[in-house]
């Protein structure tokens, strides 16, 4: 690196130590980039967002309490100049559109490597936005309006609240955990359960659990899963 040329700040949020130990080592021997500090959460990842006043963030989806997603919004909202850009493990076709709206400028998959990584954060960092050909394809037809409507996967007509109350309802919760999880009340809840049952066309609640359970195991299993319920 030449002697003056700017060194830009990562923060970074993953609840996963050893990922987060290896994202610091590739980051920090990378000319023109530095760590310049790493969370756990959410809560913990804003808080060091105020002390450090990153460049760009790099956020996990899944944190315990508050989500990525949401933390996505809150840092956009305080700082939007700051760089977000998602690494996660879950399938982008689920998540890079919302994150995106969120106010992040791209998303990575963890199996992408070390190379693709840094192209992105650099990426990111030049005012670009960061995410696969597939997805940018889907986007401008999107725009475009070429994108079928039959395409799409019920579950992205879900807005971001009720995709996470989805999730959680997929990992086993019931409406009294997610209300605590989400900061809502259990009546919130179980409107919004009321209103992903419609949007997925399902008549019960052990409908929608069962739903939610087997395409959280497909994530899980990392099996791509954006088949309709049945209608019945």
């Amino acid at each position: 690196m030449n002697a003056g040329e700017k060194v830009h700040k990562v923060l970074i949020v993953d609840d996963h130590a050893i990922l987060r130990e290896g994202l610091i080592q590739l980051i920090n021997s990378t000319p023109g980039l530095s760590v310049c500090g790493a969370a756990k959460n959410a809560h913990e990842g804003f808080e060091l967002i105020e002390k450090t006043m990153p460049d760009v963030v790099l956020v996990d989806i899944s944190l315990p309490g508050k989500s990525g997603l949401e933390l996505i919004k809150d840092i956009h909202a305080a700082y939007p100049d700051i760089a977000l850009l998602v690494l996660s493990m879950h399938e982008e076709s689920l998540y890079a559109e919302r994150v995106l709206r969120a106010g992040a400028r791209g998303y990575l998959m963890k199996n992408e490597g070390g190379q693709k990584l840094i192209a992105a954060i650099q990426k990111v960092l030049a005012g670009g936005i960061s995410v696969s050909e597939r997805v940018a394809n889907r986007i401008l037809q999107g725009v475009s309006g070429k994108r079928k409507a039959l395409s799409i996967s019920p579950i992205e007509a879900l807005s971001d609240r009720e995709f996470e109350v989805f999730q959680l309802i997929g990992k086993g919760y019931g409406s009294r955990q997610i209300a605590e999880q989400l900061s809502l009340s259990v009546k919130t809840v179980e409107a919004y359960r009321a209103s992903i049952k419609q949007k997925l066309y399902l008549k019960s609640g052990p409908q929608l659990v069962h739903y939610a359970i087997s395409w959280q195991q497909s994530q899980t299993s990392g099996i791509d899963s954006e088949s309709s319920p049945v209608k019945s």
